[in-house]
């Protein structure tokens, strides 16, 4: 029987190309409220969310600063609600841009009230995929607010999030870069997903393969990317399969001690020509500790220094920014994680059904300020 999680995986190309249409009919208004905002001296753009949600702006932070040339970083909203004071220690002008599937989460709601309690200049671009969540609610046709909505179908049902965190991932880099998805990136992106997607079967194979362990490692935005792939194995596995993620370089300074016979190591290797170096150098040294038939090295750039070492290369994403080819190498890591799951007698749309993980999270008080 399909699962809503395996729909939700495979419908992320045409997703993406709606998202990009519809991003486009709306592209007046988005401008209209971004563009005097970016225009401030002195602003600070926040990425907020929870768990995956927060990701989605690691993902994008350096990214979106190094192209902008102003101050862009990510900060959970469960750091954000515990620690507000550190967070917003400095009254500058802000814009805060909250990730959000449900949009109902209580982390997520108390981030912008507590933004608005602390800060003389803050706005809020909104993305979500739920039009009727809180969160969406509190901020339409609010002063200072707007809200972005991703295709209804990347609300996701099942447990993971999987086209709820690209697509909205997507949408921020495209009213935030200043290199908007258009038809033509879309389609890219698309058609790199695709080919993923048709490579179901070796992922599965990996998955049905015995590992005891998956480490994820990237550079850059690539880790944040990493790191949510780790995520995806814990989630759908139950804890069951053990993950881990770490920079390329960083992963030599003691985490590289998580290697075993039963290791499976997924690296994601830069389009940069720089970054991609120490990629490609942790590449080699993790075949030589594991074996090359328990590593897949994954990229775009065709350059001689890296179409070698490749295992899977990403059709014609080569020039672009990592923040983007992150997502279709998240589409292979959701597989992978799906595939881990049914192997392991799950049921990927509820691995936890006892309720001690929620699809929502439940039991968080939100204390008075």
């Amino acid at each position: 029987m399909t699962t809503a999680t395996e729909k939700e995986i495979l419908q992320q190309p045409n997703a993406w190309r709606q998202l990009a249409g519809d991003i486009e009919v709306r592209s007046d208004q988005l401008s209209g409220f971004l563009e005097p905002i970016v225009a401030v001296p002195g602003l600070r753009t926040v990425l907020t969310g929870a768990g995956s949600s927060a990701f989605a702006g690691e993902l994008l932070a350096p990214s979106l600063a190094r192209r902008s040339g102003r101050r862009v970083e990510a900060v959970a909203t469960t750091d954000l609600v515990s620690n507000p004071r550190d967070v917003f220690a400095e009254p500058l002008p802000t814009l805060l841009v909250s990730f959000a599937r449900s949009g109902n989460s209580p982390e997520s709601l108390a981030a912008t009230d507590l933004a608005d309690a602390l800060l003389p200049d803050v706005n809020h671009l909104v993305i979500t995929c739920n039009r009727d969540g809180a969160l969406a609610r509190n901020h339409d046709h609010k002063q200072g607010s707007l809200v972005l909505l991703t295709p209804d179908s990347t609300h996701d049902r099942g447990f993971a999030m999987t086209s709820s965190f690209t697509s909205m991932a997507l949408a921020a880099w495209s009213v935030l870069s200043g290199a908007a998805v258009d038809d033509q990136r879309a389609a890219r992106l698309s058609s790199a997903a695709e080919w993923v997607n048709d490579r179901r079967a070796e992922l599965r194979r990996r998955a049905t393969a015995g590992y005891e362990r998956i480490v994820y490692l990237g550079s850059g935005p690539l880790r944040a990317a990493a790191r949510e792939s780790a995520l995806k194995v814990l989630e759908l596995t139950a804890g069951e399969l053990i993950s881990y993620h770490e920079s390329s370089l960083g992963f030599r300074h003691g985490p590289k001690s998580v290697l075993r016979d039963r290791t499976l190591v997924v690296v994601y290797v830069s389009n940069d020509p720089y970054t991609r170096r120490y990629d490609l150098d942790i590449v080699a040294e993790v075949r030589q500790a594991v074996g090359r038939e328990n590593v897949l090295a994954i990229g775009a750039n065709t350059s001689p220094a890296g179409a070698g070492s490749l295992d899977w290369m990403l059709p014609a994403l080569g020039q672009e920014d990592d923040s983007l080819l992150a997502l279709p190498c998240l589409v292979a890591a959701q597989w992978l994680a799906l595939e881990s799951s049914i192997a392991l007698g799950l049921t990927p749309d509820n691995p936890f059904p006892n309720g001690e993980v929620n699809r929502v999270v439940q039991g968080v008080t939100i204390h008075p300020l």
